[in-house]
């Protein structure tokens, strides 16, 4: 029993030392966001399209709000673009915003869509984002502002990145998913 209690003890010794560790490292405030298309603009973005939250609760279904507008996540292998691979463009659930091409989907067996490139870098706002105790890149919708997910820097070549996004946040259209078929 006393064993139990030791390691116990030391666990959570172990935890808080990771922890302020961790909120030392993150101390620094982010002054600006970045565009993907290295634009910075502050950090009270006028985006195109401005509504109520009451208008965003009556266009979108309360899982859609809870991911697009209160940053939320959903349960990693539950959201229905995770397993699909059809031919076409992803975009934003919120205004349809074009973001994403099929042939950029891979399987990243995070359990939430991936892509590894943004159909046009002026699409996908990235912000710093410090919740949950992790350092990340957050990436919204640069037309409306609703909440995408998070890009890491372990995605596939060519560039290395992975647009890890919430199927929530999504749409489909069927089209060729090629550059040459977007307008």
């Amino acid at each position: 029993m006393k064993t139990n209690s030791f390691k116990f003890v030391h666990m959570l010794g172990v935890i808080w030392c990771m922890t302020a560790f961790t909120s030392c490292t993150y101390s620094q405030k982010p002054t600006k966001e970045k565009v993907q298309s290295d634009k910075t603009t502050t950090m009270e973005t006028p985006f195109e399209i401005q509504k109520s939250e009451a208008e965003w609760k009556s266009k979108l279904t309360p899982e859609q709000f809870t991911v697009l507008r209160e940053k939320g996540t959903e349960r990693p292998f539950t959201g229905k673009f995770e397993a699909h691979w059809e031919p076409g463009v992803y975009t934003c659930a919120a205004c349809g915003n074009e973001l994403f091409l099929s042939d950029t989907k891979f399987d990243a067996g995070c359990g939430w869509p991936s892509f590894y490139e943004a159909l046009d870098k002026t699409k996908i706002i990235e912000r710093i984002d410090k919740t949950h105790g992790m350092m990340r890149t957050e990436i919204v919708c640069a037309k409306c502002g609703g909440h995408l997910g998070h890009v890491f820097n372990d995605g596939p070549n060519p560039t290395g990145l992975r647009y890890c996004v919430n199927s929530l946040s999504l749409d489909f259209n069927k089209k060729a998913g090629d550059k040459d078929s977007i307008k």
